[in-house]
Parts: structure tokens; C-alpha cells; sequence
């Protein structure tokens, strides 16, 4: 392998993504695929294992596809914005009890849309109570499948 395959993030996440992608597979294949009432506990499992070994594969394979774009350097910025995204998600995963999905998700929302991409406040407002308030009317009250609760009773 030359150098710069040996330092890129696309090829090592596309591997441990391919490896979590197989162990989701394998865990999956040992559940219930198709019960009496329809889909069992490993149907969505693994069509999820299948789906993120693919992209997974796609992203190994168009890395080293982009010979000519092996010696940039890191862009950190871009990385800065990336991470912080990330950090933000860990963020509303971590406010689900307290404040509970709807509040979490609205702000992981708000600061995505007005922070990440500059947009004003009143449009990523208008996007943070919307998109909440669909995943609520989606999940909660035409699914019945109850989203975490926090003290505020959403």
C-alpha cells in the first residue's frame, strides 16, 4: 500500500464500516427473518447490515479510484465542521432523557441548520419545530410507537 492509502480516513472508515456491516449481518441472520405477522426481529437488522456493507464497499472502492487526490492535504476545517457535527449529534443523543426526543431533536436541528450552514435563525427555527414536531405526529401518534420523554412530558 503506498502512504497516502495508508493515511486516509475514507479507506480505514469504509473498512470498519464494512466490518460492523458484517457482524450486523451475522448477528441478524441468527433472528427471526419472516414470522406469522410479518417481518421479525432481523429483517430490518439486516437489510441495515446489507445496506451499510454496500456503501461501505462503494466508499472503499471510489477512494482508491481518486488516485489524483491522494496527496492533498487535510482540509481542517472542513474536518472542524464535520466533527462538531458529530459532537452535536452525541450531544441530543445524550439530552434524550432529560429533555427527551422531540426537544433533543429540535435543537440538534436549530444548530445544524443555523450554525453548520449559516442559515438565519428564523428559518432554522421554523425547520427545528417542524421536522420535530413531524417525527412526534409520524412516531408517536400515527405509529404509536412512543419516543423518549424527558421532564417536560415531550
Amino acid at each position: 500500500m503506498e502512504d497516502g492509502t495508508r493515511k486516509s480516513g475514507d479507506l480505514w472508515s469504509g473498512l470498519a464500516l464494512a466490518a460492523l456491516g458484517f457482524y450486523i449481518i451475522i448477528q441478524a441472520s441468527q433472528w427471526e427473518y419472516l414470522g406469522p405477522d410479518g417481518p421479525g426481529a432481523g429483517f430490518f437488522p439486516l437489510w441495515y447490515g446489507v445496506v451499510i456493507l454496500g456503501l461501505s464497499v462503494l466508499l472503499i472502492v471510489s477512494h482508491l479510484r481518486r488516485a489524483h487526490d491522494r496527496g492533498n492535504p487535510t482540509d481542517w476545517s472542513r474536518l472542524g465542521r464535520a466533527l462538531s457535527t458529530w459532537f452535536s449529534l452525541a450531544v441530543a443523543v445524550a439530552l434524550f432523557k432529560p429533555l427527551g426526543f422531540v426537544i433533543s431533536f429540535a435543537l440538534l436541528t436549530y444548530f445544524i441548520v443555523a450554525v453548520m450552514y449559516r442559515r438565519p435563525l428564523a428559518t432554522a427555527a421554523l425547520v427545528a419545530v417542524a421536522t420535530a414536531a413531524g417525527f412526534y405526529l409520524v412516531f408517536d401518534l400515527a405509529l404509536s410507537v412512543p419516543l423518549p420523554v424527558g421532564m417536560l412530558g415531550f
